[in-house]
């Protein structure tokens, strides 16, 4: 019976005080018996967690009381056993690691695209304005090969930091069409995103990632599974853990 929730949640905002409020998250994680991980940057937060409900979705509601994380949206999936070993929480220059300080989401995100929206997209071959789609996968090539959208342009990128100059080499074949970028949970399609529109691409996030788009609409133009870094390795798009592999 799957009776340990996991959240998954970020949110670009300022933190001016990462190294002091590191302590606190982590006094208060452990004394809510929870495990995972929490990212502290100056640019926000990102965390993963698993534990009993109620303590779980308390230890976010605290967080939530601090006006920095109000915002903080949280995608939730359960698993029969705790997936993480132990409770740690980094400061970190970023909390997904790029390697270009002009991208701020924090000031400002790119424009996203609703999973019902991206959807009725895909089930037309156009967007609204009946220009091409593309949706543009931001993940490393050990996570797509799991599983990903039919389609998808993967870069086969070994680590984010390579996303840039993929980018540019790639800019010439985006020009024109509607580039949807996407990744896990959608922190690294922000960052995508922002990248590209400022490269002179029309690009947007899918908002929530691919968790969100399970979430809220199933599998549809999906193939596989979905990576994640845990100990249930992959979840299917009803959100559950993959079968195991038979021996």
């Amino acid at each position: 019976m799957a009776s340990v929730l996991n959240v998954s949640a970020y949110l670009f905002t300022h933190i001016a005080d990462a190294p002091e409020l590191r302590p606190t998250l982590r006094e208060r994680a452990v004394a809510a018996e929870l495990k995972g991980t929490i990212l502290l940057a100056e640019e926000g937060i990102n965390l993963f967690l698993a534990g009993d409900a109620v303590a779980l979705r308390g230890f976010i509601a605290d967080l939530r009381a601090d006006p920095r994380f109000t915002a903080l949206t949280t995608k939730e999936s359960w698993s029969a056993a705790q997936p993480f070993g132990r409770m740690l929480v980094k400061v970190k220059r970023e909390i997904i690691r790029m390697d270009h300080p002009t991208i701020r989401p924090e000031a400002g995100r790119a424009p996203a695209v609703a999973p019902e929206t991206l959807r009725r997209w895909l089930d037309r071959g156009r967007d609204d304005e009946g220009r091409e789609v593309v949706l543009l996968d931001t993940r490393n090539a050990f996570e797509v090969d799991y599983g990903a959208f039919e389609g998808a342009v993967d870069w086969r990128l070994e680590r984010f930091t390579q996303f840039p100059d993929a980018a540019a080499a790639a800019a010439a074949d985006l020009d024109g069409k509607t580039v949807v970028s996407y990744c896990t949970g959608g922190i690294r399609c922000e960052k995508a995103a922002i990248y590209l529109r400022e490269a002179g691409v029309e690009a947007y996030q899918l908002d929530g990632g691919i968790l969100g788009y399970f979430e809220q609409v199933g599998g549809d133009h999906w193939t596989g599974e979905c990576f994640v870094f845990d100990e249930r390795e992959a979840l299917t798009p009803a959100l559950t853990p993959r079968p195991p592999v038979p021996a």
